[in-house]
């Protein structure tokens, strides 16, 4: 019995290579090609082309096309003056949302513009409590968090995580608020990871989060879901 087993298993092992052989056949012929390539192909060029790494805009430019991306992904965003006016923001959005917990990172910033008040239940992030941190931020209506970077040409948050800024605040609330300073606005990915790449001299951070737009989701036959993974509403406030 042992030994049908193993020629039934061969056999089809045999019979899944052919139709592997026929596959890869039949992507070479569509490529111009006779036989598939068996040696990978010489390249010239390792990473990015010379014109990309040196591509770059202008601050104003990298502000408005950060703006305009983020919005086409769904996202609310708005440019403001100061602190003062993004409380504003804030206090406006809470209001409308009808928002009754709400949960921030431990940031000095925020401790000036989010406060708790009577109708209001505030959680900071940053006790050892992890357990219950996430449960708070489960239950939020809103997530704040200062965003370390923003990427210009892909309309993205850079958010990475610290002991005060845990994951779960970008994740788990209904609508998630990133603030950003508008001179932490690059132009691309590699900008904002060659500048990551330089802190704390050895380590990384444990987690480096990319938030570009509300959360969304497609089935095979692409039927968008928005808000199955994360933040349904998301806004991107700029500051300066």
């Amino acid at each position: 019995m042992k030994t049908e087993k193993k020629s039934v298993i061969a056999e089809l092992h045999e019979q899944s290579l052919q139709k592997q052989e026929t596959f890869i056949k039949h992507i070479a012929n569509r490529l111009g090609r006779e036989q598939p390539l068996t040696t990978p192909p010489k390249r010239s060029v390792s990473g990015a082309v010379d014109s990309w790494r040196t591509h770059t805009l202008d601050p104003e430019e990298r502000i408005s096309q950060f703006l305009m991306n983020w919005e086409s992904l769904g996202g609310s965003a708005v440019r403001l003056a100061d602190m003062a006016e993004a409380k504003n923001y804030l206090d406006r959005l809470i209001g409308e949302m009808k928002a009754k917990k709400i949960i921030r990172e431990d940031h000095p910033e925020l401790a000036q513009i989010v406060s708790e008040s009577p109708d209001l239940h505030l959680t900071v992030w940053g006790d050892k409590d992890f357990a219950a941190m996430r449960k708070a931020a489960a239950e939020a209506e809103i997530g704040i968090v200062m965003a370390d970077f923003a990427i210009a040409n892909t309309g993205t948050l850079v958010i990475t995580s610290t002991p005060q800024r845990g994951r779960s605040l970008s994740l788990l609330p209904t609508i998630f608020v990133g603030i950003v300073k508008a001179k932490d606005i690059q132009t691309k990915m590699g900008d904002v990871l060659s500048v990551i790449q330089t802190w704390n001299g050895k380590e990384m951070p444990a987690g480096i989060h990319f938030v570009s737009g509300p959360s969304r989701s497609a089935d095979i036959e692409s039927d968008l879901t928005i808000g199955v993974h994360g933040p349904s509403i998301v806004h991107a406030l700029v500051i300066g």
